[in-house]
This record gives C-alpha cells, sequence and structure tokens, in this order.
C-alpha cells in the first residue's frame, strides 16, 4: 500500500544477545540531575582514576549507600583493588573478620590482638553480615596469595641451595 510505512526498531550496534553481562549487571536504569560543578569534579576524578566516568557514579552512590548503613566502614583503594575497611584504622574488613575466625569466633580476643576498640570489631561483623560473600572472596584471596608466597619463598630456598 502506498503512503503507509511500517515501523521498524532501530538496529543495535552491538545486539543485546551478545552482551549478556550487560543485561544481568545493568539491571536499572536512573537519570539524575547535579547541582553546578559536581559534573566538572566527577569527569576530573573519573580521569585521574582511569574510569569511566559511569562506573565512577556508581560506585560513589554504592559506597555511600553502604557507608550510610556502616558509618565505621569505609573505602579505600590498595594493591588489591578497593576494599572496605575500618575507619582510621587501616584495616581491611575481611582482616578483621579472618581474625575472629582464628580466635575461635571471639570478638573480644580478635579486638584485643588488633589493639583496636570492640565497637569497631562489631561494625566490621555488622558489615560482614551484610557482604558475606564480598568479604570471603577477599579472606580466600588472601589465603592464596598466601600460599603463594610460602611456596614461592620455599622453590627461592631450593634454588639458592642448588
Amino acid at each position: 500500500m502506498a503512503g503507509i510505512e511500517t515501523y521498524r526498531a532501530p538496529r543495535l550496534a552491538v545486539p543485546l544477545r551478545d552482551t549478556p553481562w550487560y543485561v544481568e549487571t545493568v539491571t536499572d536504569h536512573y537519570t539524575l540531575r547535579l547541582a553546578p560543578g559536581i559534573r566538572q569534579r566527577l569527569t576530573d576524578w573519573a580521569r585521574r582514576s582511569g574510569l569511566p566516568e559511569r562506573s565512577l557514579a556508581q560506585r560513589y552512590v554504592d559506597e555511600g549507600l553502604r557507608h550510610d548503613a556502616h558509618p565505621l566502614i569505609q573505602f579505600l583503594d590498595g594493591p588489591s583493588g578497593r576494599r572496605a575497611s575500618l575507619a582510621g584504622r587501616g584495616l581491611d574488613v575481611w582482616e578483621v573478620i579472618a581474625t575472629i575466625r582464628d580466635n575461635g569466633g571471639s570478638m573480644a580476643l580478635a579486638a584485643e590482638y588488633l589493639q583496636v576498640p570492640a565497637g569497631l570489631v562489631e561494625a566490621a561483623v555488622a558489615y560482614y553480615g551484610e557482604y558475606k560473600d564480598e568479604i570471603d572472596r577477599e579472606i580466600e584471596l588472601n589465603e592464596a596469595e598466601y600460599e603463594r608466597g610460602l611456596a614461592a619463598a620455599a622453590a627461592g630456598e631450593q634454588a639458592l641451595r642448588g
């Protein structure tokens, strides 16, 4: 029929079926307006950190919400990546949890060993309660790195003996 056009959906540059990680990890869209100057600061920090602006903004929202729920927890960059730590102490949450486990589950003994107030240990435990899988993964990675280091040291000693 002349004059009648059929609607055609726009063609995607990359079909969604080829990017399942996007569909699985980016499940919610949210738009917001920023106060003057915030976008430029975000752009500057993103450039310094080597992250896309969108990724940095998502990290700030996630960590801000986590910090609001757990005010004694801060987030720091380090050799193993970004991690949750006790505010002002330099101890990661995974270190506190591993120490509690090493002390038979005693928060008091862990606090004494780490030389931190019991309240900070309790704050780490509360955070762990919400983000158990994340913290357990950090503990596992640390244990694997420790074992790798032991094996490397043993191999070095063996090589020295000739």
